[in-house]
């Protein structure tokens, strides 16, 4: 809950105070952690944050399973809230607007990327959310979302009406935007036949997003338990995962969520010719899959490429498609003595759908 001293901070130009949930090294549990956030700018606005959803990567970040994590570390990219302050030059929000903060937090804004509206590729560098150093702010670590506020650029922050349900806003934030990206950038249209390999918090909303874009849509999956679920959301069919193999489909595009190892050529071997393999998804380090040139040459003329989140003019879009249709991810609302526990059903497969936690239960 944000503190009415926070306001104050604010006013005066001051740092401000916040309070969240953070592990200290990679082996660590969540526990209570107070900090501080850099100094309201005039074209920063203040957000209350109401819900934050947990995303894979939080994890794998948390636990350094990416790269050496920046400790200690408030995780959190999937933010949804209410602005409660402005810089002086703000003029996208005003107080009282719901807004939504994914991924990153700033970019340089200059380089060729930048200035085609996909900051995610910056060539400085994006800012992310959490575990980053922030060189607009004198290298000072970024923290996320598992908290009661964050301050950040007004031009990183999606406009969110006031009708819409933040508590699944939230996750599309990363969920969305990860899945939506790929989809538009392979130009899916009604009618294409597409494949989507792992059936988690990532791969649920690709089947919405291809379904409502009008493709053919078929689902990968480590067991069928979610069988049913896939079906209802319009999948024709949900394949086990290591029936790959021995699946006569052929498809135009296969998006890739699978967040644990896995062989790309299998996948590959099932696109048309001039078929296209993105890939979201990424493993820890030290078992993340590879493909080399054999596997790329005797799958010729089929193309792989990579999809990081989408830049910010594409993730207002996204919001936009989202609302519009009504396509949100399966949320279960948790309190924030609950992450631990919701990272236990993550990494163990118990989870049925995507956590967000109700920060107003943040003591």
């Amino acid at each position: 809950m944000l503190l009415d001293s926070n306001l104050s901070e604010a006013k005066e130009g001051k740092r401000i105070s916040a309070k969240g949930y953070a592990v200290s090294h990679k082996s660590d549990t969540f526990k209570p952690y107070e900090f501080s956030r850099h100094a309201l700018g005039e074209k920063d606005i203040l957000i209350e944050i109401l819900y934050a959803g947990i995303c894979h990567s939080d994890i794998h970040s948390a636990r350094s399973e990416w790269k050496e994590g920046i400790y200690p570390m408030v995780p959190g990219h999937e933010i949804a809230g209410k602005v409660v302050a402005v810089g002086s030059k703000v003029s996208k929000f005003k107080i009282g607007d719901y807004a939504g903060v994914g991924c990153m937090v700033n970019s340089c804004g200059e380089c060729e990327a930048c200035k085609a509206s996909n900051e995610q590729y910056c060539e400085r560098g994006m800012v992310a959310t959490y575990d980053c150093y922030d060189y607009f702010h004198n290298n000072e670590p970024t923290f996320g979302g598992y908290s009661n506020n964050i301050v950040v650029s007004e031009n990183f922050a999606v406009t969110v009406p006031k009708d819409a349900p933040l508590e699944k806003v939230a996750p599309l934030l990363c969920a969305g935007i990860t899945t939506y990206a790929p989809l538009k950038f392979s130009q899916v249209k009604p009618g294409d036949k597409i494949a989507v390999a792992g059936f988690g918090g990532l791969g649920m909303m690709a089947v919405k997003y291809a379904v409502q874009m009008g493709a053919e849509v078929y689902v990968f999956a480590r067991n069928k338990k979610k069988e049913q679920d896939a079906l209802t959301m319009g999948a024709k069919k949900l394949y086990d995962s290591t029936d790959s193999k021995v699946v006569r489909e052929r498809f135009d595009l296969i998006i890739s969520t699978i967040p644990t190892p896995y062989n790309i050529a299998d996948y590959l071997k099932l696109l048309k010719l001039g078929g296209e393999m993105g890939i979201v998804g990424l493993p820890p380090t030290e078992v993340e899959p590879k493909i080399g040139a054999a596997g790329l040459i005797f799958n010729a003329h089929k193309k792989v490429y990579g999809s990081l989140i989408g830049g910010m003019k594409e993730t207002q879009e996204m919001l936009d498609f989202s609302l519009k249709h009504k396509i949100y991810p399966e949320t279960e609302i948790i309190s924030a003595s609950q992450i631990n526990e919701a990272y236990e059903n993550l990494t163990s497969g118990r989870a049925r759908f995507r956590y967000v936690i109700d920060m107003g239960t943040l003591e």
